[in-house]
C-alpha cells in the first residue's frame, strides 16, 4: 500500500466514525413485513421460497401504478402515497424535490404540464439527508437536465419518529429490509410516471451507492428508463453488508444468525446481480463509477458486476477514480465524476 491509498484510507475511516449514531440493531426475520408469519417453524425456508418467487416474478413484484395523489407544491416538493403501506404512516408519504430545468414552477399556473426534455430521477445513498446532493442537482438543472430528487423510505422527511437512522432499508432484519427496498423501487417507478405526466419522454436515473442498486433494479424493470448513472456499484446486497465498513454494525446484528451465502439467498431479489445474470437491460445506456480505495462497496465487487455485465451483453460505461467512498466527494475527484456523469446524461438523454 503506497502512501497514497494509506491517505485515502485514513480518510474514508475518519468520516465513517464522524456518524456516532450507529447502533447494533437486534435480530428478526420479519416474515410479517412481507407477507409471512412471526411465528412460522421455518423462516428460513419460507425466505428461500419467497425471494425466489419474487426474482422469477419480478415485473410483477415490482409492479406499481402512477399515483392517484400527485401534489406539488409551491416550494416544489413533489408528495404523493407510496404503492407499498408500511406500519410508519410517516414512511408511506413519498417526498420528492423538483427543478425544473425550464423555468421555476412558482412563475406558472399549476395544473400545467411543466414542459419535454430530458429528466433524470436522482436516487440519493444511504442516510441521505432533506438538502443532500442538492448542489449536484442545480448543476445538473443548469446543464439543461430536470431533476427530481426522490427521499428514499424511511429517510429525512420519511424517518420514523424516535429513529436517527434509516435502519428499515438496511438492517438486521431481513422481511423489513426486503419490503423496504421494494418500496423504493415502486416509488422511484411512481416518480417517473409523474415525470411523464409532466411530458417528459426522456428519462434517466442517476443514483449514488443504496440508490445505485435501486436506481438499476428500476432501470431494468422500467421500459421508459433510457439511461441510468450510477455512483458506487455492487453485486449483492449482502456482500456489500457483510464486507463494506459503514455496514459493520448492520452485519453484526445478523452474523450469529445467518450466513453469508444465506443472506446473499434471502436479499437476492434487491440486489442487482440476479437481473444482470437474466439479461435484463442489456440494451440500456449505463455510466458506472467507482473508487479504486473504496471500503464500503468494495472494487473488487464492483469489478465482479461490470463482468458480468459485458458477459450477459451489456456494454456498461465506467471510470475507476483513485478515491474512496466518502472521498468522492472531494475535488478533483467530485468534478471529474459529475462532468463525465453529466456529459453521458447529454449524450444517452438527447
Amino acid at each position: 500500500m503506497n502512501w497514497y491509498e494509506r491517505k485515502i484510507r485514513r480518510y474514508e475511516h475518519r468520516r465513517w466514525t464522524t456518524d456516532d449514531n450507529r447502533r447494533v440493531q437486534p435480530f428478526h426475520w420479519g416474515l410479517e413485513h412481507i407477507g409471512g408469519s412471526p411465528h412460522d417453524p421455518d423462516p428460513a425456508a419460507f425466505l428461500r421460497r419467497y425471494s425466489q418467487n419474487a426474482i422469477e416474478t419480478s415485473k410483477d413484484w415490482f409492479a406499481t401504478t402512477p399515483a392517484p395523489d400527485y401534489r406539488l407544491d409551491r416550494e416544489n416538493v413533489l408528495t404523493f402515497t407510496s404503492s407499498l403501506e408500511s406500519p410508519w404512516p410517516e414512511n408511506n408519504t413519498v417526498h420528492a424535490q423538483f427543478f425544473s430545468a425550464h423555468e421555476t414552477v412558482s412563475t406558472r399556473s399549476r395544473g400545467k404540464r411543466l414542459g419535454a426534455g430530458p429528466a433524470v430521477l436522482l436516487l440519493p445513498n444511504w442516510n441521505a439527508k432533506w438538502l443532500g446532493q442538492d448542489g449536484l442537482c442545480h448543476w445538473i438543472q443548469r446543464m439543461g437536465i430536470t431533476v427530481l430528487k426522490m427521499s428514499m423510505p424511511y429517510h429525512d422527511r420519511r424517518m420514523v419518529q424516535g429513529h436517527e437512522r434509516a435502519d428499515q432499508i438496511c438492517g438486521p432484519n431481513i422481511g423489513m429490509t426486503l419490503q423496504a427496498n421494494r418500496q423504493a423501487v415502486q416509488d422511484a417507478r411512481r416518480c417517473l410516471r409523474w415525470l411523464e405526466q409532466q411530458g417528459y419522454t426522456k428519462l434517466g436515473i442517476l443514483g449514488t451507492s443504496l440508490g445505485s442498486s435501486v436506481g438499476y433494479i428500476t432501470l431494468v424493470h422500467d421500459e421508459a428508463v433510457r439511461a441510468g448513472g450510477f455512483f458506487h456499484v455492487s453485486t449483492y446486497f449482502a456482500d456489500v453488508v457483510s464486507q463494506g465498513i459503514t455496514t459493520n454494525h448492520v452485519w453484526a446484528g445478523l452474523k450469529e444468525h445467518v450466513s453469508v451465502d444465506e443472506l446473499r439467498e434471502y436479499w437476492a431479489p434487491i440486489s442487482p446481480m440476479p437481473y444482470v445474470e437474466r439479461g435484463m437491460g442489456a440494451n440500456r445506456a449505463c455510466f458506472m463509477v467507482y473508487g479504486k480505495y473504496d471500503p464500503t462497496m468494495l472494487p473488487e465487487l464492483t469489478r465482479q458486476m461490470l463482468d458480468s455485465l459485458r458477459r450477459h451483453g451489456a456494454d456498461p460505461r465506467t471510470l475507476e477514480l483513485p478515491c474512496g467512498h466518502y472521498s468522492l466527494e472531494l475535488a478533483p475527484f467530485s468534478y471529474v465524476a459529475g462532468y463525465r456523469m453529466l456529459t453521458f446524461f447529454l449524450q444517452s438523454l438527447a
